[in-house]
């Protein structure tokens, strides 16, 4: 198989392809789960709120905290947190123990998405709590259902709780 890096070899071409974890990874609708979780990040248009300020005229309403905003870091794949979130549940670690774990792991790195090994931290720990709070519970019960329905289906249980 050829390699897009010259230095890198693919994740694909180190691990095992029957590991049940790869098995899963192939089979998930990763595309359903993404755009499923993709609402929970979209950006909102803020209503705004009316403040009161003082000019040479004198004082006078304005709205402030309108429109939508463009600041903030751009956010991390969705397949990569929902993936994280999976491997947390999977192997019930807190998420200091997953980030490091998960940048040792080339099996997971798969899972994640990735396709070349990454030695370094996916997201700081803090992000993986940020991630599960902004799909709620009922995100957090869609992406375990959809993974555990698939694991099941297609006989990949060692990895069910």
């Amino acid at each position: 198989m050829p390699t897009d890096d010259f230095f890198r070899a693919r994740l694909d071409q180190m691990i095992d392809l029957h590991h049940p974890l790869v098995v899963l990874a192939n089979r998930l609708p990763w595309p359903d789960i993404e755009a499923a979780l993709a609402p929970a990040f979209e950006r909102k248009n803020r209503q705004g709120h009316m403040v009161e300020f003082s000019d040479i005229f004198g004082t006078a309403l304005a709205t402030a905290g309108t429109g939508v905003s463009a600041a903030g870091r751009p956010r991390l794949p969705i397949r990569l947190m929902a993936s994280l979130l999976y491997l947390k549940h999977a192997f019930n670690l807190s998420d200091e123990e997953l980030v490091i774990r998960w940048s040792e792991n080339v099996v997971w790195q798969y899972f994640s998405g990735q396709a070349y090994y990454t030695p370094k931290l996916p997201c700081d720990a803090t992000q993986i709590g940020r991630f599960r709070t902004a799909i709620g519970e009922s995100g957090v019960e869609k992406l375990l259902q959809a993974t555990m329905r698939y694991a099941y289906f297609h006989g990949v249980r060692s990895f069910i709780r």
